[in-house]
């Protein structure tokens, strides 16, 4: 297969982008300009270096982890490197085999089809996009009852670049059919620091050392809140200081945003805070934590718990979520089990 010369990335939907010109923007262009997550970059640069060379399509490739590290943007990178176009949807928009036929016949030889939320894909659905992935065929039916028949289309052979931010919830069929399967991991300070003055300099603003290393020392490991982060913090330098992001100036920024030190934001702390005295430190439910705090369940269990769990401030057990010793140091609650020795 010979892939096209190149045509640049597609914003499939211009109007993304339009409503986000921003985020755009600081999409890093290559795998030169995008920083961490360097298990994943090496491994990416190796299939794109083999698939150039051969000049063929590359092989599907599913991308896991937390939100806002970078899954959209290595796709993106993806087509820029390979030199194809990149067409972007999400699971829950699949809704039946028409959608995705419709989706599959449009795309050109060597294309990537990027499926944000892939776990959350109609699972009739799903079905559809084994033999499109393996044979690069569909087999859709057309009419009911005695009129039914079946249609093979013929589709371009592509990429699937799958995205998702719960793996477990992906059938091990649609899992086992990606070459690659890599985890995108939360970003060290350092790294952080480097994304936040890069971000600075495209956005032309103007920062210090050291006020890139306090938001990032409260970005919770993620350049998507770090970017969010800098927008407000060059406001408040706007109106409050001289223009420059300092630390001091960040420092009280984030503050009024209420994310102390540790990167914990207000609900953060109500959902330690509210185990620690409701509860005594006992295992508690998600559900019991959800109405006790006024919040969905999935809003903490996808927003909330994975950075509580890696920073060490949450556990999860069988008997449900239990706190640990630095949770209680951080909302300066006296631990139950130090008080009863």
């Amino acid at each position: 297969m010979n892939i096209p010369e190149k045509k640049g990335t597609d914003f499939l939907g211009e109007s993304r982008q339009k409503r986000d010109p921003q985020e755009a923007a600081l999409r890093p262009p290559s795998f030169s300009d995008f920083t961490g997550q360097r298990k994943t970059l090496e491994r990416l640069q190796v299939m794109t270096g083999a698939a150039k060379a051969r000049k063929e399509a590359l092989n599907h490739i599913l991308f896991h982890g937390p939100p806002g590290l970078g899954k959209t943007t290595l796709a993106f990178i993806l087509g820029a490197e390979m030199g194809t176009n990149v067409r972007i949807t999400s699971g829950p928009v699949i809704e039946k085999a028409g959608d995705l036929a419709g989706l599959l016949t449009n795309l050109q030889e060597g294309d990537i089809l990027f499926i944000d939320e892939i776990h959350r894909i109609n699972k009739s659905v799903e079905e559809y996009l084994y033999s499109a992935m393996e044979d690069f065929r569909i087999d859709i039916m057309i009419d009911q009852g005695p009129n039914a028949r079946s249609v093979r289309l013929n589709i371009p052979r592509f990429t699937l670049v799958g995205a998702t931010t719960r793996t477990g919830l992906l059938t091990a069929p649609l899992r086992s059919r990606f070459t690659l399967q890599t985890r995108l991991d939360y970003y060290s300070r350092e790294d952080l620091v480097t994304i936040i003055k890069r971000s600075c300099r495209l956005l032309n603003v103007a920062i210090e050392h050291d006020g890139a290393n306090e938001i990032a020392g409260r970005a919770r490991g993620t350049p998507r809140i770090a970017n969010n982060l800098i927008a407000f913090a060059r406001d408040y330098a706007q109106q409050r200081a001289d223009g420059v992001i300092t630390r001091s100036s960040a420092d009280s920024a984030l503050d009024l945003l209420e994310i102390d030190a540790f990167g914990l934001d207000e609900m953060d702390k109500r959902i330690l805070r509210v185990m620690a005295v409701n509860y005594a430190g006992k295992p508690v439910g998600l559900g019991t934590i959800a109405v006790a705090v006024g919040e969905e369940e999935h809003t903490l269990e996808e927003v909330h718990e994975p950075y509580l769990i890696q920073e060490g401030y949450l556990q999860r057990t069988p008997q449900g979520r239990v706190l640990t010793a630095r949770a209680y140091a951080v909302i300066g609650v006296v631990n139950p089990e130090l008080q009863n020795a």
